[in-house]
């Protein structure tokens, strides 16, 4: 480092001047006289360009004659641009193809001189190699793209394993949709240490079916995932052919695998092996520091994720369990019907609900059903609903009025001195008859399907919750009775399968009755639909329990087909219906010109019984099978007064119901059926000897 000499008067040290300083930055200068065209380069200039001073012959095409033509069109436009546009410089970067093939960057810096009417004269101005600060751009760019992706497969799968529940919900994770993408991945294999085994849960990818034969086997060093879970440590695999060599066992699927490179990796969550994890890769065969850390961080986050699962299923399966246990384990037989239940926990952990279901035997052939939930969500809520269960089952069992059963019920909780309360629906059910004795404790009330799809809620009156109501001196739980036709179907149901927080219940109950409406008949298959439909829309925030009776339909036989339906006094569209329906029904067998006295004998009938007695009606239509055939019309309620015979005016709007009978049927009468009597007419021909009401008519 030598001092300033009177030589030196640019304070340059060693006798390097400024075009020595430009020619050891690879940067040179130039002069362009667009008058006469000819362009003077500096040596420096023209090392850039990979020229000398001996071989230029200072005309501007010589000096880019190197250049991709592309890249010569589009220099020529740049420079033609700034100086037609009256720009007073320009800039542009340019590859030169060098010897080697390798491409020199080159920067041009220009300053466009003119005269004093605008014109360019000439164009002077820097030229520099930029080779090495685009390389390392390219370089950083790089770097930064990887860091990058890598940030992205952080983030896409900690999200993504985020929503994960269960063992089943982090395996989806892993392997449905867009799981190996968010690995960076072409294949994985997942497998979870258990007693003593290494069962391999999940495998995804091309080709990795093959390895189905070693999902489940000992824990031992025979295979590289097991090895990596057994050690503690990674192995990451840049060769197959080397997992040969070293697991013989492994050796015959290989071949059968398109990949080139694996990472073994052993999950481990506080201390706890939980199994391992292994990645396959087509097309790497290297594994960079930034890789093998990207690959130890996915197996971490897994880790973390299987380990909320395990204890989450574990919670569950012990909820589950000892919910299930104070449910009955067997539903008794009945006769003239069938019967279905479910109950679902919520997807909650360890919380155990309080909602049950019973069904119980009761003396003279009927059957008891309720269905209840205990206010809490705890073990508490449970131990309270077994013996509540338990206390309402031996109620019923005695063949105490359903109203007195949920009175005992009440009183029985508000001794526990638990400071819960409970809401249950209790009905008594009579198959033969098709009678309900309903009652309701601060709970849903049913619904019933008729036999021609539609759904009713019939309304029940409710007394206050079990408990509550002892509590507070108010234990009156008022009976509805309600009938069951052959062929209709009963429906209850705790509110987990129709309320949603911040959703109206009506909504929830709407998209119930929808949901039994478009179901199947049967009990056990309609059990199914809804718990398909509904439990897994909005139920799993809170316990489901679910109960479906449906009495045996009554078609009849070919030869004398039957239909059955129930008329409900306060659906005025139920008159309609049955109307129609009659009239179809014997379109549909073969009657047609009985259709229309008996839709007429049909709305007369139907008609008295809603506007003078007190509940609905229940209509059969069947055909009675003798050599003329006939229809027999029965309509039943459940007033016990009877018709009376009047002589109505020419103005009176009323009283001609039994005169029409007289003149439509060929015979009718009244007949006392249980609380009620059935009021019935045969229309067709009449039997021989026969003429006027029945007996008793």
């Amino acid at each position: 480092m030598g001092g300033m000499t009177d030589d030196d008067p640019q304070g340059h040290g060693g006798g390097i001047g400024p075009a020595e300083w430009l020619a050891m930055n690879r940067t040179g200068s130039f002069d362009w006289d667009l008058d006469t065209g000819t362009i003077d380069v500096d040596a420096s200039g023209l090392l850039v360009f990979g020229m000398t001073p001996e071989t230029f012959d200072g005309r501007p095409a010589s000096l880019v004659a190197r250049l991709d033509p592309a890249e010569r069109l589009r220099l020529d436009q740049v420079v033609r641009a700034a100086v037609t546009g009256g720009d007073t410089s320009y800039s542009t970067h340019f590859p030169i193809p060098q010897d080697d093939g390798t491409p020199h960057w080159t920067h041009v810096l220009a300053r466009i001189l003119r005269g004093a009417d605008g014109r360019a004269h000439r164009i002077v101005g820097a030229v520099r190699d930029t080779t090495a600060e685009v390389s390392h751009a390219a370089f950083v760019a790089q770097l930064e793209k990887r860091r990058e992706m890598q940030t992205s497969i952080v983030e896409r799968t900690t999200h993504a394993l985020s929503r994960a529940v269960t063992v089943d919900d982090v395996t989806a994770a892993l392997t449905g949709p867009g799981g190996l993408a968010r690995l960076g991945a072409d294949g994985l294999a997942l497998g979870l240490v258990e007693n003593g085994s290494l069962n391999v849960i999940a495998l995804s990818g091309d080709s990795l079916d093959v390895l189905d034969g070693l999902r489940t086997r000992r824990l031992d060093r025979g295979l590289p995932l097991a090895e990596a879970v057994l050690s503690g440590r990674p192995r990451f695999v840049s060769s197959f052919a080397s997992l040969g060599r070293d697991f013989p066992e492994l050796a015959p699927y290989l071949g059968r695998l398109p990949f080139q490179a694996a990472c073994y990796l052993p999950l481990v969550a506080q201390a706890r092996s939980l199994g391992g994890m292994a990645l396959f890769y087509r097309g790497r065969t290297a594994f960079t520091a930034d890789e093998r850390n990207l690959a130890l961080g996915l197996a971490a986050i897994v880790a973390q994720s299987l380990q909320r699962a395990i204890l989450f299923d574990e919670e569950r399966e012990l909820a589950t369990g000892l919910q299930e246990t104070m449910l009955p384990r067997r539903i008794p037989e009945i006769t003239g019907g069938e019967i279905a239940v479910r109950y679902h926990a919520a997807w909650s952990g360890r919380q155990v609900g309080g909602d049950w279901y019973d069904v119980i035997a009761l003396p003279r052939g009927r059957v008891g059903i309720v269905v209840g939930d205990v206010q809490g969500h705890d073990t508490h809520a449970a131990a309270i609903m077994g013996q509540l269960r338990i206390a309402l089952r031996a109620y019923a069992g005695e063949g105490h009025a359903p109203s007195t059963v949920l009175a005992r019920a009440s009183r029985f909780l508000a001794e526990l001195d638990t400071k819960r309360f409970a809401t249950c629906t209790y009905a008594q059910v009579d198959l033969m008859s098709g009678t309900v004795r309903a009652v309701r404790a601060g709970h849903l009330g049913p619904l019933i399907r008729h036999t021609d799809g539609r759904v009713g809620q019939p309304k029940l009156r409710g007394g206050m919750p079990l408990g509550l109501a002892t509590v507070f001196g108010d234990e009156e739980f008022p009976e509805t009775r309600l009938d069951l036709v052959p062929g209709e179907t009963l429906v209850l149901c705790t509110d987990g399968l129709v309320e949603q927080p911040g959703t109206d219940i009506e909504a929830g109950l709407a998209a119930l009755s929808e949901a039994v409406s478009s179901g199947p008949p049967q009990a056990e298959a309609l059990a199914d639909h809804l718990s398909e439909r509904l439990w897994e829309r909005w139920g799993s925030g809170d316990d489901v329990a679910l109960l479906v009776l449906r009495r045996s339909p009554d078609p009849g036989t070919p030869r004398a087909p039957r239909i059955h339906q129930y008329i409900h006094q306060a659906d005025p569209q139920g008159l309609s219906d049955a109307r129609a329906a009659v009239g179809q029904a014997l379109r549909d067998w073969g009657m047609p010109e009985l259709a229309d006295d008996t839709e007429l004998l049909t709305g007369e009938l139907l008609v008295n019984v809603l506007l003078h007695t007190e509940g609905g009606a229940v209509l059969t239509l069947e055909v009675l099978p003798e050599p003329v055939r006939r229809v027999r019309l029965s309509v039943q309620d459940r007033s016990s007064a009877w018709p009376r015979r009047r002589t109505p005016g020419e103005a009176a709007t009323s009283g001609r119901g039994l005169l029409l009978l007289d003149a439509l049927a060929s015979r009718w009468g009244v007949e006392p059926r249980g609380e009620g009597k059935a009021v019935w007419c045969e229309i067709g021909p009449a039997p021989v000897g026969a003429g006027g009401p029945a007996p008793g008519g």
